[in-house]
């Protein structure tokens, strides 16, 4: 799986580990995030993420 990288902050989102704080379990590809899922360091929505 692919990761992830907020073009904001830097912050990468990698599927193996998913994001914990948010309830994302391991194993979640980026794709399969709520729509309403958020960068946990600045904010802001998917919409700022591109593959890595």
């Amino acid at each position: 799986m692919a990761t992830y990288i907020c073009k904001v902050c830097g912050y990468v989102y990698d599927p193996a580990n998913g994001d914990a704080n948010a309830g994302i379990e391991a194993g979640t590809s980026f794709e399969d995030l709520p729509d309403d899922w958020v960068c946990p360091l600045c904010g802001v929505g998917k919409e700022q993420f591109e593959e890595q």
